[in-house]
């Protein structure tokens, strides 16, 4: 018999709650807005983490991998998400994290949990790290950690399959709005999602890093994935608030604010921002009277 796919196996909820949210600096300027809550696809995989892991899952076992190989910061929801896959599917999983220095240091929360769920981490320099894709650097990273055989997921989970596994949360959208717009890292899930949404409507992404890169990698991701970009996504990058992970006391206000206003615990990394750029956006009056803004909820703030 052959094993149960990762699909199957990991029970998400799926299509995922959309939610309503009266909020008067919306419905000032006449717009709607949901809350597409992705934080509650799966306990352990939320929001595109499932998304973007569940078909390279498939091809890893399909493929006879015992191995899961990927990379990330000290930070990383990505890792977490992928040792968790790991411990529930049965995967041996590797981690690759960015800066040598944490290693003589006790693990964060989120690195304790990656290894508690099983993933052994092995720590690299800042320079190595950035050269990771190339292939010698690759080779040499796969012969330190003894993981030749293992099946390589990319920083973020995004890659062409990552794309293709987002592509549904679009089409879950497809008839309930006018702009489904998502908080970006490495681009993946807006890619995905822009390509399942219907004609008429478009993806918005809020990059959380500065330096105005995204354009090009979310174009190639769209490519490697469906063979050309679509013309139904843009960014903006005005709200990365100084960098991934960085913060301003107005940003910590707007997430204490939102959470007291509609119960709803406010990630700071990704959501936060996301909320933030969606608010200021419609006081601007970047959304005409009558149009539903949707917001994808990719996560929750860790315990």
């Amino acid at each position: 018999m052959s094993p149960t796919p990762p699909a199957s196996a990991l029970r998400p909820r799926l299509p995922t709650p959309l939610q309503q949210v009266t909020d008067p600096r919306f419905e000032a300027r006449g717009v709607r807005l949901l809350l597409k809550r992705d934080d509650r696809i799966h306990p352990d995989l939320p929001g595109n983490k499932y998304r973007k892991l569940v078909l390279n899952l498939e091809r890893a076992r399909a493929a006879g991998h015992g191995t899961l190989l990927t990379f990330g910061g000290a930070y990383s929801n990505h890792l977490r998400a992928t040792a968790a896959a790991g411990r529930l599917l049965g995967f041996a999983t590797v981690g690759v994290v960015r800066g040598d220095e944490l290693a003589d240091r006790p693990l964060n929360a989120s690195l304790a949990q990656c290894a508690a769920d099983g993933m052994r981490l092995h720590f690299v320099d800042r320079s190595a790290y950035r050269q990771k894709a190339d292939p010698a650097v690759l080779a040499a990273l796969r012969r330190r950690t003894a993981t030749e055989d293992a099946y390589v997921i990319p920083e973020g989970g995004s890659n062409a399959l990552a794309v293709q596994g987002c592509t549904p949360l679009g089409a879950e959208l497809r008839g309930h709005t006018d702009v489904a717009a998502v908080a970006c890292g490495t681009g993946g899930t807006l890619a995905g999602l822009a390509a399942g949404l219907a004609p008429g409507q478009r993806a918005l992404g809020i990059p959380v890093l500065k330096g105005g890169f995204l354009g090009p990698e979310i174009a190639g991701l769209q490519r490697s994935a469906f063979g050309a970009p679509g013309t139904n996504w843009t960014l903006d990058d005005r709200f990365h608030c100084g960098g991934y992970a960085r913060t301003t006391d107005e940003l910590t206000a707007f997430a204490d604010d939102f959470e007291q206003r509609h119960g709803l615990p406010v990630e700071r990394v990704y959501v936060a921002k996301l909320l933030y750029a969606l608010t200021a956006l419609s006081e601007e009056g970047a959304f005409a009277p009558g149009t539903t803004v949707t917001a994808v909820i990719t996560g929750t703030p860790p315990d």
